[in-house]
């Protein structure tokens, strides 16, 4: 299975317009951060976690001509905001395009997207068709996804594994029986918003004692804010099988 970051930053933190920072003035590519997702591919399916205001341009950068589904973790802007252009692949491939959600993150895209669950819709509205998703696995083709409630302050997100594999943004908090979710997983990506507290996501150090005790053989932290730092000096603080992940970041798990 290849696991590609789409993207690895976030709205919170990142200011609208540059400013005189190691961040915004670094010349490194691994810090031009768009908002978090993750593309898996696995056999002849691609699955594609979140889609973000960034949608369009992290598809058109990774060249993506098929797609077999959205999996959505919740329905904050920065993880839906970009739904709209799944019309191109209605276009391309010729079919409506499944969308796995809860039903509160249904209600959300319902609400934002209006016009494309209407009775009689406009032509050339996103086709997709609605697939409720809660707590419990469940199977895309021959993909099996285990949901992983995690909290994001008082908000409920999931976060999903897949064999050995796991992924989890935005959250603070996950509960013991959650937890047992990811005894054995080999691969682990975990949120690490900044190094300061912060009432919803893990800071830095929240999210390396987590990966210190679920101690999975790899781990990647995603969903990066401004205020985390440069790649080269972060790096420089995580343990060894820990990594800073980057857009555009392709791995095999």
């Amino acid at each position: 299975m290849k696991v590609t970051f789409l993207g690895t930053g976030t709205s919170q933190g990142v200011p609208i317009i540059a400013c005189d920072c190691d961040v915004c003035n670094s010349e490194d590519l691994k810090d031009k951060r768009l908002r978090s997702s993750i593309m898996i591919e696995e056999g002849e399916d691609l699955f594609v976690i979140d889609t973000g205001p960034d949608f369009r341009q992290q598809m058109l950068r990774e060249n993506v001509q098929n797609l077999t589904a959205v999996i959505y973790t919740h329905e904050h802007k920065d993880h839906l905001g970009g739904m709209d252009d799944l019309r191109a692949f209605n276009f391309m491939l010729k079919k409506d395009i499944n969308l796995y959600a809860t039903q509160r993150v249904q209600k959300a895209l319902k609400n934002d997207f209006h016009y494309a669950f209407a009775d009689f819709k406009y032509p050339g509205v996103p086709l997709v068709n609605l697939v409720t998703i809660d707590k419990n696995p469940f199977t895309i083709n021959q993909t099996k996804l285990i949901p992983i409630e995690v909290m994001h302050h008082k908000l409920p997100v999931l976060g999903f594994r897949i064999g050995d594999f796991a992924y989890i943004t935005d959250a603070n908090y996950i509960s013991e029986k959650e937890k047992k979710k990811l005894k054995g997983v080999k691969t682990l990506v975990l949120n690490a918003l900044r190094k300061k507290e912060h009432i919803s996501h893990f800071n830095l150090k929240e999210a390396i004692d987590l990966m210190n005790e679920i101690k999975p053989e790899k781990g990647y932290f995603t969903h990066i804010s401004h205020q985390l730092g440069t790649h080269a000096d972060v790096s420089k603080e995580l343990p060894k099988f820990v990594e800073l992940g980057y857009d555009g970041l392709k791995i095999e798990v």
